[in-house]
C-alpha cells in the first residue's frame, strides 16, 4: 500500500503522463457495445493547461458514457488516501453535470465505482469533493481510501455534449481548505453536489 501524495496531476509532465507517473486513459462506452464517441488532448484553455475531454454521450446499444480515468499508482499498488478528507479538481466545462467516480481493490465489476457529480461551468473553478460524500453505486461496500485505485472524471447517463477540461487534481484536507483557497487558482467557488447521476 503506497501512501497518497498531495498533488495527482499538476499537469506539468508531457501528455498523456499525469505527475504521479500514471496515464491518462480515454475509455468509452464502445467496450460494451455502446456508440458514444469522444477524444482527449492536452489543450490551452482559457490560457491555461488542460486535459480535453470531448465527445458524445449517446444512450444507444445500452451505452452512455465518455470517460478520462487515470490509475492512482504506477503499479498494481493500492494508494492510502485515507489521511486526506476528498479531493479538489480545477475544471472548465459547457455547464454540463459530470461525474467523479473513485474505484478501489474491493471493486470487482467494471460498473462498480464510488460516485460524486459536479457542475463544469465555461470558468475556471476549483471543486471541492469529500470523501464522505460519494456514494456507492451497485455494490454495498463502504469507500476505504485506505484502497483506492483509479479516478475517473466522466460524462454519463444522459444523451449530451460534453467538453471538459481539467486544469489540476489533489488531494485536499479539511484543515487545510483556507490555505488552498488563497491559492485561489482562477476562482475557488467549491460546488459541492453529492446526487449521483
Amino acid at each position: 500500500m503506497l501512501p497518497a501524495t498531495a498533488m495527482i496531476d499538476d499537469l506539468s509532465r508531457e501528455p498523456p503522463v499525469a505527475a504521479i507517473g500514471s496515464e491518462w486513459k480515454l475509455v468509452t462506452d464502445t467496450v460494451m457495445g455502446g456508440v458514444s464517441q469522444g477524444v482527449m488532448a492536452r489543450e490551452e484553455v482559457a490560457g491555461r493547461s488542460a486535459i480535453r475531454m470531448r465527445g458524445d454521450v449517446s444512450l444507444e446499444n445500452n451505452g452512455g458514457f465518455v470517460q478520462a480515468s487515470l490509475d492512482l499508482s504506477l503499479t498494481d499498488h493500492v494508494v492510502d488516501a485515507s489521511g486526506w478528507d476528498g479531493i479538489a479538481i480545477d475544471v472548465f466545462g459547457n455547464g454540463e453535470v459530470y461525474n467523479v467516480h473513485l474505484r478501489t481493490d474491493y471493486l470487482e465489476r467494471p460498473w462498480q465505482s464510488y460516485r460524486h457529480d459536479f457542475t463544469a461551468y465555461p470558468d475556471w473553478r476549483t471543486v471541492v469533493l469529500r470523501f464522505n460524500a460519494f456514494v456507492p453505486y451497485r455494490t454495498d461496500i463502504p469507500l476505504d481510501t485506505h484502497r483506492l485505485k483509479r479516478v475517473g472524471l466522466v460524462a454519463i447517463g444522459r444523451a449530451f455534449h460534453c467538453d471538459l477540461a481539467l486544469g489540476g487534481l489533489k488531494y485536499i484536507r479539511d484543515d487545510a481548505q483556507d490555505c488552498n483557497q488563497r491559492e485561489n487558482i482562477n476562482r475557488t467557488e467549491a460546488v459541492l453536489r453529492s446526487q449521483a447521476i
